[in-house]
């Protein structure tokens, strides 16, 4: 287990060769093993690309490099059973917790639903007829698509991502060419080609046990899905008003992450998925500007109705005040 360093950071010449010689000795070792910190320590990965950016000299990237290593992991204390958090840009690992650990994962599902629906090319204003075959029977969970409903094959992608429409995920499924069951095996295979080797899926919803992933693999997903403007778009929009012909009012849906619905906590988020399920509890991943540093961030199997969010604000907390005092150093 890697040792946190303690203290302030100074950042000047000493420094930056010091952590360039470090960064230039873990790229020459090969790729670091998988290790959690458990809040002690970063388990840097680093891929080729920013090891060229290293070797060209990128003083940003060094100084990013330096200060997230310096950060104290002992100071954040979360309560998500599985924390991870990468920096998007450097892809290395800021802080983990059990992220090796092969989690139910509900509905955070749906990202990789919406991924198969926008490459398989379908026609984004087809309409489509919710019928009975899209009512949750594993669970019964509710839902404000009722069976006769006929919205646009990009309404039902919208309701499925930002406000976790079970209905609209299984109908996309069902109206993929070759049916649910070839919709399931292209989610695995994309799931194969990306290299998430333990993930798996048994339907579009997210309601199954079995689907089932890693956080690792996770910020792979998110990685893949930020590819997606339509993703990025819907799942940070706020609220969605679907107009039913027929009804006597419209259907509003709302994101089911409360950070994106709120605004006013000042939150840069540019992608975002909740899930639950009992199995799973509470799961969220996002991709957030945190102190001007792009993030992933997973959070799964968490117990409390808000525990997720809470970690979610407990992590950005302690990222800007170390980021940003040691920013101030510099």
């Amino acid at each position: 287990m890697v040792s946190p360093r303690e203290g302030g950071l100074e950042v000047h010449l000493t420094a930056l060769t010091l952590g360039l010689m470090l960064l230039v000795s873990a790229a020459a070792a090969g790729p670091a093993q998988s290790r959690d910190n458990d809040g002690e320590g970063p388990a840097a990965l680093t891929p080729q690309v920013e090891e060229e950016r290293y070797a060209q000299g990128d003083p940003t990237m060094h100084k990013a490099a330096l200060l997230l290593s310096a950060l104290d992991r002992r100071k954040l204390r979360l309560r998500s059973s599985t924390v991870l958090i990468i920096d998007q840009e450097l892809g290395s690992t800021v802080y983990a917790k059990n992220s090796d650990q092969i989690k139910s994962i509900a509905s955070i599902t749906k990202l990789m639903t919406a991924m198969v629906v926008l490459d398989a090319g379908l026609a984004p204003d087809e309409r489509i007829t919710i019928t009975s075959a899209d009512k949750d029977r594993l669970r019964n969970s509710r839902s404000h698509l009722s069976a006769g409903t006929v919205l646009t094959r990009m309404e039902l992608l919208q309701v499925a991502l930002m406000s976790s429409e079970n209905r609209a995920a299984a109908a996309l499924a069902r109206t993929y060419p070759g049916g649910t069951a070839a919709f399931i095996t292209a989610m695995n295979r994309k799931a194969q080609e990306l290299g998430m080797q333990h993930t798996r899926f048994v339907d579009s919803t997210g309601l199954h046990t079995d689907n089932t992933s890693t956080a690792r693999d996770l910020v792979v997903l998110l990685r893949a899905a930020y590819q997606y403007p339509d993703i990025r778009e819907i799942t940070t929009t706020p609220s969605y008003v679907v107009t039913t012909p027929g009804k006597a009012r419209n259907r509003m849906f709302r994101n089911t992450n409360l950070l994106v619905r709120k605004p006013r906590k000042s939150w840069d988020i540019g992608l975002s998925k909740t899930g639950y399920i009992l199995e799973a509890g509470r799961c969220l991943v996002m991709q957030a500007e945190i102190a001007a540093r792009p993030m992933f961030i997973v959070l799964l199997d968490a117990w409390g109705k808000y525990t997720s969010i809470g970690d979610a604000n407990r992590i950005r907390k302690w990222l800007e005040s170390n980021l940003r005092s040691a920013n101030d150093l510099g």
